[in-house]
């Protein structure tokens, strides 16, 4: 009887090994593939070997997009978006996440269900309505045209999520700095903002990415070349009259650079576990 169950949680462990060893390659393969591909000769993906790096080796293609393309202006158009938008949705969300968190006010409840009903509707719902107003303030081909979307998309939500933080904070460490005659904006500088450090940390994360690759609001907003992003630039490769598959791929592996830098700066501040962050009433 022994050796039945043991030969049967020998069957299991082998089952379950092979169950995820396929699910990693199937996760796995792809984005290796764009690796190798970025490193490749050629330009059409029908040409590459389905082997990762089995057509070779080359850094032509890195070369060729910043010697032949705009990939540098698209690389700073891009991050000049993404980190405005980010700042301005850390300033704006957390500011108004005290608030709502902090104060009393008539038609608190109605502004912040009005907050979670904007949430509802998809973005490209009001793309008209988007559109017309960029028109109207001359914000049309520009990019704080483009980050004053992303910010106004992004406050809603946002500024729910922090407001939530916040009320696990307790109102002790509000009332002892009070005491100490420090007002309401010290008090969320250097009490509030430091122990929400986590959140804010996630929230600067999440606002610097939906830009980062976005392709839709570019395309809308954006008209001229020297104002593309990379997601408009990139896409420029693979389209019906061209099938620059390896250029694209070099393009997407160092839009994830970024990424990798702030994930290395932030990791411990990521970990760390949102609610355990201050003392809760």
């Amino acid at each position: 009887m022994t050796k039945n169950r043991m030969a049967v949680a020998y069957l299991n462990r082998i089952i379950i090994l092979i169950f995820f060893s396929l699910v990693s390659f199937a996760v796995l393969y792809p984005l290796v593939y764009v690796v190798s591909a970025a490193f490749a000769p050629g330009n059409s993906i029908a040409s590459l070997s389905i082997v990762p790096f089995g057509d070779g080796f080359t850094l032509k293609h890195f070369v060729r997009l910043f010697n032949d393309t705009d990939y540098g202006k698209w690389f700073m158009n891009t991050l000049i978006i993404a980190i405005s938008t980010s700042l301005a949705t850390v300033l704006i969300a957390s500011l108004s996440a005290y608030v709502f968190s902090r104060f009393t006010f008539a038609f608190k409840k109605s502004f912040l269900m009005s907050l979670l009903v904007l949430q509802i509707f998809p973005s490209f719902v009001g793309m008209i309505a988007i559109y017309v107003i960029l028109l109207r303030i001359g914000g049309l081909d520009t990019l704080w045209g483009l980050v004053l979307v992303y910010v106004a998309g992004n406050i809603p939500y946002n500024t729910w999520m922090v407001k939530n933080y916040m009320d696990t904070i307790s109102k002790n460490l509000d009332e002892a700095a009070r005491i100490d005659g420090a007002g309401h904006f010290r008090i969320f500088a250097t009490i509030i903002l430091p122990v929400a450090r986590p959140i804010i940390t996630f929230l600067g994360l999440t606002s610097f990415t939906g830009p980062w690759m976005d392709f839709i609001f570019p395309k809308m907003v954006l008209r001229s070349v020297e104002k593309q992003t990379l997601a408009l630039g990139l896409f420029s490769f693979v389209t019906d009259k061209k099938n620059e598959f390896t250029t694209f791929a070099a393009g997407s592996l160092i839009v994830a650079v970024p990424f990798i830098i702030f994930f290395m700066l932030t990791q411990k501040t990521m970990i760390t576990s949102f609610g355990g962050a201050a003392v809760k009433e």
